[in-house]
């Protein structure tokens, strides 16, 4: 490790200490040139998770975006944040289960319709008209139909 004082490449580790989070390692250095004392962190290199869109562009996971779209599919519904959070969680475990770092919208769009079906008929299709970007009014009324008709 450089000294930021000197220059020198020659130190010694003094302490080393876990991060509160445990995602770094904090650790003392003595410069063996000029014995002054500094701080280096080490961290483990996170790769991100990517999201393939529809377009064939790729973008980074926010978990942030899917919660919002979830909470607007779920506005003024009898549902609380820690079931939306269990949705998250499931389609994270999904991206966490997979060798790739990649998942397309199409997958994230299934997994969370897939729960809200369950969850909440009325966030389910308001979540499926923007996923499904219907077109029509007909549209619409076929996504209806089909829960209808499964009760």
């Amino acid at each position: 490790m450089k000294c930021p004082f000197c220059g020198e490449l020659k130190d010694r580790v003094v302490d080393s200490r876990e991060s509160r989070d445990g995602h770094a390692v904090r650790r003392r250095r003595e410069c063996l040139s000029c014995n002054r004392r500094f701080t280096s962190y080490e961290e483990i290199e996170d790769i991100p998770y990517m999201v393939v869109k529809n377009d064939g562009s790729r973008e980074d996971f926010d978990r942030k975006k899917l919660l919002g779209g979830l909470q607007r599919a779920c506005q003024k519904r009898p549902i609380a944040v820690t079931e939306l959070q269990a949705i998250l969680e499931a389609v994270e475990q999904k991206l966490h289960e997979q060798e790739d770092r990649e998942i397309s919208t199409r997958t994230i769009g299934r997994l969370i319709m897939r729960r809200l079906k369950k969850l909440d008929q009325v966030a389910y299709v308001r979540f499926a008209s923007v996923y499904r970007k219907f077109e029509d009014v007909d549209a619409f009324m076929e996504e209806l139909q089909k829960l209808v008709n499964r009760d």
